[in-house]
């Protein structure tokens, strides 16, 4: 066993996890707190450190053509900086009343415990894998981490046949497929959802079917898989529904990710609805003074419903390992909430969404207005204008923001920015009309497309407030 904490001069911050958030707040609490004051102690199960997540599908299409590049920080730059980083190490078991994680080397099997003064737990998500026969079968991949990049890769390369199935058509459904489509394999996406892209609405949502469509993309909606077919090498084959049969060579699964949390839940720790950690504005965990957590292991605070919910992004996840950082160094800093921004793209066309989506609202128990517009992404006349399609949601009477969609080419899918901002400051639609946004032909018409959107969403919700 470690010194206990009592026989050290120094603090010991213990983290669990070296991606964003975890590596995120050792290196701001480094800035802050020298090795003589603070010693720092990182596991990773992992080969990999600090990496981008989000960027593994375009490497396994090949628009990234190197794994490397999706690696900010690796362990040797961690550990220059004064850090006892442990890789390849799993913590499976936290003790709260003594302090301390339990570990073991993945590679020697060895175990031991060591102690903390505080903690931070960035465990992360894992992919769902619902459970179904032929679930486990050599060929079938979750695509969450490097090391499953690297695994679906090292498939695709030993895998004779040219046949994908992707089940789920979320952000990471729809990623893979085109990553897929772009390294030559015959793609069919097999969706539960009414349509592909359940964070949009579905007819929001059908613009991304077609654009699918138009790839090559066969997608199938309104499907329930049953299970997975394997041939006698043990291998996948297929994958089935209750009426049909999807030949397959490799399986991606895309259907979300939960919130890495049974070490914590074992340890007593407060999860909310969606089995996430429930922090509070500091990122420290609910009723525990010295553990904090952040990164896709918790839910946050939805700004513009007002309710906790579990949003798996690196951009939240690297301010959270901020916000920890900077409390663990002896400052003080706070993560007040998310209003649910996200981008994504199929080829060419742009996907993106914030605030509320028509479900969100009904569930939160607003009124609300919906206008739909069609613009384009430059002056009409200007060479290269696409077009556009806003959705905007506001509430009944009072005309506030509640959400946006945004499907198009081209300059569509950063137009959310805009929106996401007006609705952190509790914008109106009516106040956003008289947004000072930039023109010029070449970017905008007169008017922008948030804007238009803006302005029908005022004569919905005056027509609205009259009944």
């Amino acid at each position: 066993m470690s010194k206990s904490r009592a026989s050290r001069s120094r603090e010991r911050l213990v983290v669990v996890g070296g991606d964003a958030a975890g590596m995120s707040a050792a290196s701001q609490a480094r800035r802050l707190k020298g090795p003589d004051e603070l010693e720092i102690v990182a596991f990773e199960r992992g080969h990999f450190t600090s990496y981008s997540a989000c960027g593994i599908p375009y490497w396994v299409g090949g628009d990234v053509t190197d794994r490397d590049q999706l690696i900010a920080r690796s362990p040797e730059e961690h550990r220059a900086r004064g850090m006892d980083l442990r890789m390849r190490t799993e913590v499976t078991e936290l003790d709260v009343e003594g302090g301390r994680v339990r570990s073991r080397d993945l590679e020697s099997g060895a175990e031991e415990w060591t102690s903390y003064d505080k903690l931070v737990l960035a465990t992360g998500a894992h992919p769902m894998r619902p459970q179904l026969p032929g679930i486990d079968a050599p060929g079938v991949h979750g695509v969450q981490t490097l090391d499953d990049g690297q695994a679906l890769l090292d498939t695709l390369a030993r895998t004779a046949g040219r046949r994908a199935v992707v089940i789920g058509a979320g952000y990471i459904g729809v990623e893979m497929a085109e990553a897929l489509i772009n390294r030559g394999y015959e793609v069919t996406v097999v969706n539960r959802g009414q349509e592909p892209m359940s964070t949009l609405d579905p007819d929001m949502g059908r613009l991304v079917h077609e654009a699918m469509e138009g790839l090559g993309i066969t997608m199938v909606n309104d499907a329930e898989v049953t299970k997975i077919l394997t041939g006698g090498d043990g291998r996948v084959r297929a994958v089935a529904t209750e009426d049909v049969e999807y030949p397959a060579d490799v399986v991606v699964l895309g259907i979300g990710v939960r919130p890495e949390t049974a070490l914590a839940e074992a340890a007593g720790l407060p999860l909310g609805d969606h089995r996430g950690l429930l922090t509070d504005l500091a990122m420290r965990v609910r009723g525990h003074e010295n553990i904090w957590a952040g990164g896709d292991c918790v839910e946050v605070l939805d700004l513009v419903s007002g309710r906790e919910r579990h949003i798996a992004l690196g951009t939240h996840a690297n301010k959270h390992g901020q916000v920890i950082g900077a409390n663990v160094g002896g400052g003080y800093a706070t993560f007040p909430g998310v209003v649910g921004t996200a981008v994504s793209k199929v080829c060419d066309l742009e996907i993106a969404r914030t605030g509320l989506r028509e479900k969100d609202a009904h569930r939160a128990g607003l009124r609300f207005e919906k206008v739909t517009i069609e613009s384009t992404s430059r002056a009409g006349y200007y060479p290269g204008a696409d077009p556009m399609t806003v959705k905007m949601l506001a509430e009944r009477r009072t005309g506030r923001l509640l959400g946006v969609q945004i499907v198009g080419r081209e300059g569509a899918a950063k137009r959310v920015d805009i929106a996401a901002v007006a609705l952190t400051a509790c914008m109106t639609v009516e106040q956003m009309t008289a947004l000072d946004l930039g023109y010029a032909p070449p970017f905008s018409p007169v008017w922008d497309p948030i804007l238009v959107a803006a302005r029908k969403a005022v004569v919905a919700v005056r027509a609205g407030s009259a009944q």
